[in-house]
């Protein structure tokens, strides 16, 4: 995928406002906090319940916009498709070139449609899909968290004007934390995470925005994932549709034999 950008956790997958010095800082008053486990409850109500719960699978396609200054200086067309909670696949078209990535759990390839290269994914790509993977609201709100990392409750932290939105942050045994927004309703708002910087450079914080839930089958779907880095807006993930619960074949996650297999088209 083009920046190793998954489109879920932009593909996937996705990124501050006011007072990011205190993005990471704990709740206030403990006698009416809610348990962080309530707030996720009530987010996956929001989104479908059981419905939302029962999801395997999901076929996303629509266009992936990079933004620069406020303005659109590229954009790509997308198809996604994902097994839950590990698997997948997103193909790019731009002027009829074609690129694809693939990632299973610890593995992945990529097809650069421009060199017609078929390559295996490197450590850094693979640990990139998995950082992913870590970030993403569904991993949060189905659980898949669960033995790897802690939920607690962080505080309510200012959203649009005159509101307040509820902090949940999942941390990793290995100190990789994220933290996710609530609006008062249940509705989830973002997912941020910092990036330690290199020697001389500025930490990065990376903010995913989700806006126009669309009820698909009962579920209810964010067809727009924002990606803001450092509080400037970098990337746009707009879907056209969204199909759940499709049966999807494993060979299209397989290893092509060759480049020209590769080119293929595959039925989603």
């Amino acid at each position: 995928m083009t920046s190793s950008i998954s489109i879920r956790t932009s593909l996937i997958v996705l990124i501050l406002l006011i007072g990011t010095s205190a993005m990471f800082a704990q709740g206030t008053d403990q006698k009416n906090e809610p348990s962080a486990q309530a707030i996720v409850a009530k987010a996956v109500q929001v989104l479908g319940g059981d419905r939302y719960l029962q999801v395997k699978s999901q076929v996303g396609r629509g266009k992936f916009s990079v933004i620069k200054e406020g303005t659109v200086i590229s954009f790509q067309s997308f198809v996604d498709a994902i097994v839950f909670p590990d698997k997948e696949r997103t193909e790019f078209k731009t002027s009829g070139v074609k690129t694809v990535q693939v990632n299973t759990g610890n593995t992945g390839w990529v097809y650069d449609g421009d060199q017609e290269l078929v390559k295996v994914q490197n450590e850094v790509q693979v640990e990139n899909f998995k950082r992913g993977l870590r970030t993403s609201l569904d991993n949060l709100l189905r659980g898949y968290w669960k033995g790897q990392a802690e939920l607690t409750y962080v505080g309510k932290r200012p959203a649009t004007l005159g509101k307040r939105n509820d902090v949940v942050r999942l941390t990793y045994k290995d100190g990789f934390a994220v933290e996710f927004e609530f609006a008062d309703d249940g509705t989830p708002q973002k997912a941020i995470r910092k990036q330690e910087a290199s020697e001389g450079e500025e930490p990065i914080t990376e903010e995913d925005r989700y806006a126009l839930f669309v009820d698909v089958n009962g579920v209810k779907v964010p067809f727009i994932i924002d990606r803001f880095t450092n509080g400037a807006q970098t990337s746009r993930i707009n879907y056209d549709s969204v199909e759940i619960n499709k049966q999807l074949s494993d060979s299209i996650f397989a290893k092509p034999a060759t480049p020209k297999d590769a080119k293929k088209d595959v039925k989603l």
